[in-house]
């Protein structure tokens, strides 16, 4: 696996240059087995873009087909403020091309580590970013189920993106019992009742989560958290967990109800957002919700050239002008455009909030075979 860095060169100057549909192509950004991620700009509006191209041969030898279409269905799903956009997906006889928002404000992982931990207001403020994006996408039928700081981005303005729908679930996946049975996501932001494998309620797992990343974003680390992996599930099994004495009395209040083990007793979101500490300050964002058509996702595997999403890449002779900016590395710019779950297709080393040897980005729990 090889990738590059942003810096002075590849960006601009004389040569060719690679137009798929109205994007004109930069510098590759990374690369991986199945996909590469480029920075680009539509030629009509200018506005800069990050689209992921997956080779179609190696998505049908893998038997990806499945997990590609449900991807892109879920991202298309989700028009919110606070989520990752996508703006289209085109593919040509040989790729696919998954055009999604450039969101230039880093991690909030990376903030966390870099601060230690943030003032509770300045916490509240993110987490009601959180919590208005993931109600959103539950009233879409969409469940996250892997949500942590390392999948929530900040654009320039400091506005919450979630990103990195690879995991999520779409209401077909739901059984006849009204609930999710694969077991999947990260070990210290899963539910209890994710690890039961019994059946769980993906609206009431992710909202686990949504309070474990709370609590880290007040403190600092984790609220579970042993070297060893079932002493862990103990932990979270029982909600073993104790905040520190910064947190105000409401918070804690708060988050001993989100991580209450008991699905069944723990506070909806609906309730949580009627809550004092959490409506502090609250301004819901505004915005239009669009209906969206499924209808082209099919197309991209689609070989007739009547499919309007058929494009052709083509290479065109002149000046190529500055394609990114020069202070953002490949990584980063990687990590801004997460729309679908290729994380096993690039590496980043980082701080890890994990209490594993392993990446937290990259160490994924699947509990039992098959696809989320």
């Amino acid at each position: 696996m090889s990738s590059s860095r942003s810096g002075g060169g590849g960006g601009g100057g004389s040569g060719s240059k690679t137009r798929v549909g109205r994007y004109e192509l930069g510098r590759t950004l990374g690369e991986g087995n199945f996909a590469k991620v480029k920075f680009a700009r539509n030629v009509e509006t200018k506005e800069n873009v990050a689209i992921k191209i997956l080779d179609k041969e190696n998505v049908l030898k893998h038997k990806m087909i499945g997990q590609i279409k449900r991807e892109i269905s879920t991202m298309k799903l989700i028009r919110h403020p606070n989520v990752v956009r996508m703006y289209e997906v085109m593919a040509s006889k040989t790729k696919i091309y998954i055009v999604l928002q450039f969101v230039t404000g880093g991690e909030l992982f990376d903030k966390i580590a870099s601060k230690g931990r943030l003032k509770e207001d300045e916490a509240r403020k993110y987490f009601q970013q959180l919590i208005c994006a993931v109600d959103y996408c539950h009233s879409r039928g969409v469940y996250h189920r892997d949500l942590k700081p390392e999948n929530l981005l900040m654009d320039a303005n400091g506005i919450l993106k979630v990103s990195d729908f690879g995991l999520s679930a779409l209401p077909q996946q739901v059984r006849e019992d009204g609930l999710l049975h694969t077991t999947c996501g990260t070990p210290n932001y899963v539910a209890p009742e994710v690890i039961n494998n019994k059946g769980y309620d993906g609206a009431k797992a992710d909202l686990w989560s949504c309070g474990v990343i709370l609590f880290v974003l007040m403190a600092g680390y984790l609220p579970f958290e042993e070297a060893n992996l079932m002493a862990l599930y103990k932990k979270i099994f029982k909600a073993d967990f104790t905040c520190p004495p910064w947190f105000s009395s409401s918070a804690k209040k708060l988050i001993k109800r989100i991580l209450d083990p008991n699905p069944s007793t723990r506070i909806t979101i609906a309730e949580l957002i009627e809550n004092e500490w959490f409506k502090k300050g609250y301004k819901p964002p505004a915005f239009e919700q669009a209906n969206v058509s499924l209808d082209d996702v099919n197309s991209i595997f689609n070989e007739s050239v009547d499919s309007r999403n058929l494009v052709v890449e083509r290479r065109e002779e002149g000046f190529i002008g500055p394609m990114a900016p020069v202070t953002m590395n490949a990584f980063e710019l990687i990590s801004t455009s997460q729309g679908l779950n290729l994380s096993s297709l690039f590496e980043k080393q980082m701080l890890s909030l994990s209490f594993t040897t392993m990446n937290s980005r990259d160490f994924l729990f699947i509990w039992k075979i098959g696809a989320c």
